[in-house]
């Protein structure tokens, strides 16, 4: 218990310098050679740093972290349980595995933040914009090197209901249009962590399933596609939780 507080404290004290640096830094360097490698490689540890102080642990397979280590041409599809997501999953991503987020337009516009978000090349979806907003984010993402992936949450936003929420379409129109593989990471009991509402998370651990890369031919119904990520996703996620998603 003591520990915990102490931790937690110590979080309080710490946490809004991480923070500033990690949101200003791209401001200043973001133009430089390597930037965004180095950039996302603290990011990384400075999550890590977060879990720990919070006693949040992170359960993935060694043979997960080698396949990430080698991952070339995807982009990563994951679910959206709570707040937690993000950071457990660059938590676990090894150095050699670059990846970049899709995130609102409004939080990539913010006026302290835009900057630094655009050094560090978080990709910009206009939600208002609909195939304009898929097409630009296509674009940027067919340009981007092999090595790096862009992190899409299939759900949307964070799922409220047991079992995985219905899937966008968004991922997998960007794989048949851009001829990338999707890589599915399934995200287990960081919404029973961080329910709704709670501002700090209780001690446990998160789970993290990596899958094999799926591919999507254009040719195929999207649709259908969309229901073959889902229904793969579904059977990772309900094994951990002892849930049903439902299908759709």
């Amino acid at each position: 218990m003591l520990a915990t507080l102490a931790k937690r404290t110590l979080l309080v004290l710490t946490g809004p310098f991480i923070f500033l640096f990690v949101a200003f830094i791209p401001t200043l360097c973001g133009k430089r050679p390597g930037f965004r490698g180095w950039f996302w490689r603290t990011v990384s540890r400075c999550c890590s740093w977060l879990l720990w102080f919070l006693d949040v642990k992170v359960e993935i397979s060694d043979a997960a972290v080698e396949a990430l280590r080698t991952d070339q041409n995807s982009i990563i599809a994951v679910n959206h349980r709570s707040h937690l997501d993000g950071f457990s999953m660059l938590h676990v991503i090894p150095d050699e595995k670059w990846v970049t987020f899709g995130a609102k337009k409004e939080l990539c516009e913010a006026a302290l933040l835009k900057r630094g978000f655009d050094g560090a090349g978080l990709l910009k979806i206009d939600r208002q914009k609909g195939r304009d907003a898929l097409s630009s984010l296509t674009d940027a993402i067919a340009e981007m090197p092999k090595r790096r992936s862009p992190i899409l949450f299939v759900e949307g936003t964070r799922a409220t209901k047991p079992g995985l929420s219905p899937f966008k379409a968004g991922a997998v129109l960007i794989a048949q249009q851009t001829g990338r593989a999707v890589r599915p990471f399934v995200i287990s009991h960081s919404d029973t962590l961080l329910p709704r509402g709670k501002f700090f998370p209780f001690k446990g651990s998160i789970h993290i399933d990596v899958l094999d890369q799926m591919q999507f031919d254009a040719e195929e119904n999207t649709d259908a596609a969309v229901a073959r990520l889902r229904a793969a996703m579904a059977v990772a996620y309900d094994a951990q939780t002892g849930e049903t998603t439902e299908q759709t």
